[in-house]
């Protein structure tokens, strides 16, 4: 049940909670103003107590930025999200609304494990109109990866000028409601105030993390969500495609782009033509650090499809057929997998990750790929 207009300033937090706009076409019906007591645009909004310092901080996300993602993994109970710094010609730190700034403060301080005097984050994601999405209280860093993997800054680059941009990883403390009460201390510079949760207390007092995971659920996607809805993703999708004539040449190009997908794949090997049987690359999965691992084979299939032509079984069931015992397989396609062949996939439990179209763009993305001009150029140095 969402959360009406009216109601906002008397509401609680609730995870997953929808928070409804008004109906007045201007700014006097944003949400967060209201609900959060913040500022009524930007994706940060940082808020101040009664003694000017920082209270805590708004993060908002439309999810729409095609060049900076930002996403909720919810299994893990992690945020991804990305700084203030989107235009070329500014330094990193350089941005209006003081975001990466913060970023760097906070960060700073986490590697000083100097959690007790770091503001909480809270976390919306819009839902529609001016609806939001209340994904949860969060923390900076996540102590299941290296300091190193918490705050990274990337390079990007907008008509040929670079810049760079923060990369920040969150986590989602598990907590599912929290009293609104506990905003108005903030800003009243109560540092202990009761109305904390006892996740957050936690946390500060001794850095420890308690995650807001949840158990994957059985999905399928569908065409429309295995394929880039974005004109320019398309023009990138429709760049690699028309590159190659011979389906061997786009067996190289899938190897690759597993790789720029995970880098703990630390060798592949391309099968012969016409004698693949059902894999067209064999590689090695390397699980644990440089000097103590193992390394786990996996089978890649790739098919360079025109995105109305959509993989089936019969080109799956190949693959699955070839899969040898602890082996697993990637197929990748510049299409999509059609819902029976994906449903018999995923139902079986068959250990194949699917690479559709749009996963590739994003992969792509990641890497700094962005723009048709940089695949173009990707593809001319690589193949």
């Amino acid at each position: 049940m969402a959360i009406d207009f009216k109601d906002l300033e008397r509401s609680d937090l609730v995870i997953d909670e929808i928070y409804c706009g008004g109906t007045v076409p201007n700014m006097s019906s944003e949400v967060l103003n209201k609900l959060m007591l913040c500022s009524n645009s930007g994706g940060f909004r940082q808020v101040k107590n009664k003694d000017g310092k920082y209270a805590y901080c708004v993060l908002y996300t439309t999810g729409e930025d095609v060049d900076w993602k930002d996403y909720l993994d919810a299994e893990l109970g992690r945020f991804i999200y990305y700084g203030d710094n989107k235009k070329e010609g500014h330094s990193i730190h350089n941005t209006s609304r003081k975001g990466n700034e913060i970023l760097r403060t906070c960060f700073e301080k986490l590697e000083n494990n100097d959690s007790d005097s770091i503001i909480p984050f809270f976390i919306f994601q819009k839902v529609k109109g001016r609806d939001v999405r209340f994904l949860g209280l969060a923390v900076p860093g996540d102590d299941r990866l290296t300091k190193e993997e918490q705050l990274i800054s990337v390079w990007s680059q907008k008509d040929g000028r670079r810049y760079q941009n923060y990369k920040a990883i969150f986590s989602i403390l598990d907590v599912s409601t929290i009293d609104r009460r506990w905003l108005i201390d903030l800003k009243n510079s109560i540092d202990n105030s009761e109305y904390a949760p006892e996740v957050w207390k936690e946390w500060q007092k001794k850095g420890k993390c308690k995650h807001l995971t949840a158990k994957k659920v059985v999905q399928y996607r569908n065409k429309e969500e295995q394929l880039p809805k974005q004109e320019q993703d398309l023009k990138m999708l429709r760049e690699i495609y028309n590159y190659f004539d011979d389906p061997y040449e786009f067996e190289k190009c899938a190897a690759k782009i597993a790789q720029l997908m995970d880098n703990n794949i630390v060798a592949y090997d391309l099968t012969k033509t016409r004698r693949d049987g059902g894999r067209d690359a064999i590689g090695k999965y390397r699980i644990g650090t440089d000097k103590s691992n193992i390394q786990v084979e996996f089978a890649l299939e790739a098919k360079r499809y025109d995105i109305n032509n959509s993989v089936g079984v019969k080109e799956t069931s190949r693959l699955i057929s070839r899969l040898k015992h602890r082996e697993f397989g990637i197929l990748i396609t510049t299409s999509y997998v059609d819902m029976q062949t994906y449903k018999e996939i995923v139902e079986d439990g068959h250990p194949i990750v699917i690479i559709a179209a749009i996963d590739i763009i994003h992969i792509l993305k990641k890497s700094g790929i962005k723009t048709v001009e940089d695949v173009r150029k990707w593809l001319k140095n690589n193949f």
